[in-house]
């Protein structure tokens, strides 16, 4: 009888190389709220501390995003949809916020802003935090407008 002795052993499994969360919020407030909420538990998920640069820049940016949806975007009876994807080796972090309206797209104000304006400085920060950002056409109806961050 032989004596030998196999033995195997496996590597850990590898990081996927694209994280994402997708989730379909009701268009109010409320669920812009929830979409910041989501969006920064899952970046913790993917360990980034809700104090963390990164995790703070995705919620800035999905919370100003997913506002404008609710108020810019919104058609009655309809949600938008939040997506944010994590690429593993580009450390790239992207953020989608989808509604039904394809007629208004968000542009900075040409003119600058005075202290008394009470709106108009959203698109400022996104431009400001996101490393890129812009809008798509969504299928079959409305438009997503999307930011990409760095994430160390």
């Amino acid at each position: 009888m032989d004596n030998t002795v196999l033995k195997t052993t496996t590597a850990p499994d590898p990081e996927p190389e694209l994280r994402e969360l997708t989730q379909q919020l009701p268009a109010t407030p409320r669920g812009a709220r929830l979409a910041r909420r989501l969006a920064v538990r899952r970046m913790e998920e993917w360990g980034y501390p809700p104090a963390s640069d990164a995790s703070c820049t995705v919620a800035l940016l999905v919370a100003e995003l997913a506002s404008n949806a609710v108020r810019h975007g919104r058609v009655p009876g309809r949600d938008f949809r939040l997506r944010l994807a994590c690429a593993t080796a580009t450390r790239t972090i992207r953020i989608e916020v989808s509604d039904a309206r394809e007629d208004r797209l968000p542009a900075i104000p040409p003119t600058p802003l005075t202290t008394d304006d009470e709106s108009g400085r959203g698109l400022l920060l996104v431009d400001l935090l996101a490393t890129r950002w812009g809008t798509a056409p969504r299928v079959p109806v409305g438009k997503t407008v999307w930011a990409e961050c760095g994430a160390p």
